[in-house]
């Protein structure tokens, strides 16, 4: 075997290996004589045909085929030994010659990272703060979730809860056939298509309403797309939302003693829920700003399986089988979607090594002890503690979850020395969050 490197380029060696001409004679013999047991000739018996009258049988270029199935593994793996690589994930292989065997491997190596002067990293510092107009809407929320729906003699309007027969035909077929559905109708809802909502407003109870859909041809749901329903709906009875008075009866529904003590617990969560959004922002952007400090190189296959990942989980986020089916529909290729969702890969990526990095250059320890309070706190919310239990106590798990630690050890690590005044307001054993926003560092 004949290897030449032709050097080592965002970090990604690259080998050109040459078989031996003996090499690649032992591997067709190999691949013969596996050939030749499961292959059945006219004339000989099973196992017993000579390799000529084999390669006449099924092709001289089956049998090389198959060789080389096991020929390129064997040899690239005594190439990257010989060469002292460590690959990350599987190489390209691309057969540049047959005979005599040529091939190409592209292997991935570990990314590089080289961390800037993180210690100082700059951001500017902008926190939200809670307000009474962010109380009110939650309050408001309660008295939506507690509302009744009261039964009207009028016509639909937007809001409204209607009971309704519903039958559509998509040129001439059918389509839709529902009795006694229940439809809410909002002016943004696009079920079962957008224009229905809008078409029922007016309309009246136990009176027959009949109008057409012209679905644009640009429409994203392939099989919807360019084409015309026909409607014909009738309500048999329409409701309208009331919501309840904001009062000590509307708080001793939702489960409080008053409404002034439901004011205090939705203030609380509100200035909680701030916080939590304003500690996660600043941790993006203190993040962000030390990937802006550093030099991040790694092989193409992280970009590849990150946008791959990435792809998947919208497909499944939006209730598809598979990545195929959600493409279909979507009516896009594999490579717009690849282009879509490449900047945010990247952005992912960058911030994933980075943070690597910091961990261990800091080097950020997490105790055993540590990791099963984390799991004791996350087991509060679960339905079946002992299955649950059972799921964290797995090594893959544990160490998933020591990893995260770390990793929000080492983001805490950053924002002490890019905000230290926000740190310590935070974290004063007072409670004194008055300090938090005075803090500003240029960009």
């Amino acid at each position: 075997m004949k290897i030449t490197a032709e050097g080592t380029k965002n970090c990604e060696a690259v080998l050109t290996i040459e078989a031996e001409s003996s090499e690649l004679n032992e591997s067709l013999n190999e691949a013969y004589q596996h050939l030749v047991q499961q292959v059945s000739i006219p004339g000989f018996r099973k196992g017993k045909a000579p390799r000529t009258i084999l390669e006449r049988h099924v092709g001289k270029s089956t049998l090389l085929e198959r060789a080389l199935e096991h020929l390129i593994p064997r040899l690239y793996k005594q190439a990257i030994e010989l060469e002292k690589l460590e690959p990350i994930d599987e190489a390209k292989m691309e057969i540049t010659q047959a005979e005599p065997l040529v091939f190409k491997a592209i292997v991935p190596l570990k990314p590089e990272v080289k961390l800037g002067d993180y210690h100082n990293a700059k951001i500017a510092l902008k926190q939200v703060q809670g307000n009474e107009e962010g109380v009110q809407a939650a309050l408001q929320q309660i008295r939506e979730e507690q509302a009744i729906w009261i039964p009207v003699d009028r016509p639909v309007r937007f809001g409204d809860l209607v009971t309704l027969d519903i039958e559509a035909t998509m040129e001439g077929k059918p389509f839709l056939n529902h009795r006694d559905m229940l439809y809410d109708v909002k002016e943004e809802s696009n079920s079962p298509l957008p224009g229905v909502a809008q078409n029922l407003v007016g309309a009246e109870k136990n009176k027959v309403r009949t109008f057409t859909i012209d679905v644009p041809a640009d429409y994203p749901i392939k099989e919807f797309a360019g084409k015309s329903y026909f409607f014909r709906v009738t309500p048999s009875e329409i409701k309208e939302k009331e919501l309840p008075k904001l009062d000590d009866g509307l708080a001793q529904s939702a489960g409080y003693d008053n409404l002034a003590a439901m004011k205090e617990k939705v203030t609380t969560a509100l200035k909680d829920k701030v916080e939590e959004r304003n500690s996660l922002e600043l941790r993006e952007k203190v993040l962000d700003a030390v990937v802006e400090l550093s030099e991040v190189h790694y092989p193409t296959i992280l970009m590849e399986r990150e946008i791959e990942g990435l792809i998947g989980d919208e497909a499944r986020r939006l209730g598809f089988k598979g990545i195929k089916d959600y493409l279909e529909v979507a009516n896009k290729t594999k490579e717009e979607e690849k282009e879509k969702f490449r900047s945010t890969a990247m952005k992912r990526i960058n911030r994933s090594l980075v943070l690597d990095k910091i961990v261990e250059q800091e080097n950020v320890e997490i105790s055993a002890e540590e990791v099963d309070n984390k799991i004791e706190k996350m087991l509060e919310s679960a339905e079946d503690k002992e299955k649950t239990r059972q799921f964290f106590a797995l090594p893959q798990v544990r160490k998933s979850i020591e990893q995260s630690l770390r990793n929000e050890r080492a983001l805490d690590r950053l924002v002490q020395c890019s905000c230290p005044i926000y740190w310590a307001s935070v974290h004063d054993k007072s409670g004194n969050y008055g300090n938090v926003g005075q803090e500003t560092k240029e960009a």
